[in-house]
Parts: C-alpha cells; structure tokens; sequence
C-alpha cells in the first residue's frame, strides 16, 4: 500500500489510527483491520511512521458513519480508486453545500449516494 498523495491529504482535516478506531468502538484493531482489507473502511498509509490511519469523518460512535460504506461501493463500482474517492469526497461542493463527507456526517447520505450513482450513467 503506498503512501496518499499529499493534494489528497491535505483535503482530509483529520485521520484516527485503526488502535484507536478500535479503542473507540471497543472492539478488537483485528476487526478495525479486517473492515480496511475487505473495503468497508478506505485505509491510507500517511505521516513519518507509514501507519494506516482512516480519514476521522468516517468513523461514528461504534460503527462507520451511515452512508459511507455503500457510497464507497458505488464510487468503486464507477471505477474510482480509493484515492480518487477520498478525493471526491473531501472536495467542495458548492451545490450540496460542503463536501461530500460533510453531507454524510449531516445526515444527508441519500443525497450523496444520489450523485455518485449518477456518475454511473
């Protein structure tokens, strides 16, 4: 896994360690990182130490923030990379208002989903 491109990171305001992810749900970091290997939690390796850390907005009270794993498989399924995702969803949009990240932690995930699927047309 290789580092994210720093044009990507700097769109990101916070990221959480997978020990601390876990620390937060209490549960196993076993099955923080099964969540990165099998895609419901997008993992980059960023900072001097290379360690996987999660972008923050993505990680609620004892699970992933509503909306976020489906969002993910739909901008997978429209050939976007993880970069490319992160990237998507951590940039303006002016008419949502905020970021698409900013609209999922708000409770509006329908109409996220809405707009990643219709890139799929």
């Amino acid at each position: 896994m290789s580092e994210i491109d720093p044009k990507i990171d700097a769109l990101i305001p916070a990221w959480l360690y997978l020990p601390d992810i876990a620390e937060k749900w209490g549960v196993e970091v076993t099955k923080v990182r099964n969540m990165v290997t099998d895609g419901t939690l997008p993992a980059v390796r960023r900072g001097e130490n290379n360690a996987l850390q999660v972008p923050a907005a993505f990680i609620g009270d004892d699970k992933p923030v509503k909306g976020v794993v489906g969002l993910l498989t739909v901008l997978k399924d429209c050939g976007f990379s993880k970069e490319e995702s992160l990237e998507w969803l951590f940039t303006d949009d002016p008419t949502l208002p905020g970021t698409p990240a900013q609209a999922l932690l708000e409770n509006r995930g329908t109409e996220v989903k809405r707009r990643a699927q219709a890139m799929l047309l």
